[in-house]
C-alpha cells in the first residue's frame, strides 16, 4: 500500500525510521536558521523551503538524505563535494556519516539571495 502523500514536513519525516527521522529534522532546522523567513512547502512530494521561489529541497531514502538546491546551488559549491554523491540539481549525503550542517546552511543562504535578487529584478 502506498503511503499518502504528506501535506506537511512532520508527516513526511513521520514515515522514516527514527534515525532517519533525526537526520531529517537536523535538515530542516538548519535550513530555518538559514533563512528563517522561508516557509515550509511540499512540492514534488518532498520538503522545500520557499522564499520568493523554492530555495531548497530535501528527502529521506533508505541510504541516504538527498539535498536539492537545483542547479545554481550544486554549480556554486561543487567543489566542496568531494566524498558524496552528487548531479547537476542534487547532492547525496549518506546516513552513515554526519550531515555536513554548515555546507548545508552556506548553500541555502546563497540560494536565498539569489532568488531575492531574482525577485528583485522583476520589478
Amino acid at each position: 500500500m502506498e503511503q499518502p502523500k504528506p501535506e506537511n514536513i512532520d508527516q513526511y519525516i513521520a514515515n522514516f525510521p527514527v534515525a532517519t527521522q533525526k537526520l531529517l529534522q537536523q535538515v530542516r532546522e538548519t535550513i530555518h536558521l538559514a533563512v528563517p523567513q522561508a516557509k515550509e512547502v511540499i512540492s514534488y512530494g518532498m520538503p522545500a523551503f520557499k522564499q520568493k521561489g523554492i530555495l531548497v529541497y530535501f528527502a529521506g531514502y533508505a541510504k541516504h538524505i538527498g539535498f536539492y538546491p537545483t542547479g545554481s546551488g550544486i554549480e556554486a559549491f561543487k567543489d566542496e563535494f568531494s566524498g558524496y554523491k552528487w548531479s547537476k540539481g542534487a547532492v547525496q549525503f549518506p546516513l552513515n556519516k554526519p550531515l555536513p550542517l554548515e555546507l548545508i546552511k552556506r548553500i541555502t543562504q546563497f540560494k536565498a539571495e539569489r532568488d531575492l535578487q531574482k525577485a528583485s529584478k522583476k520589478k
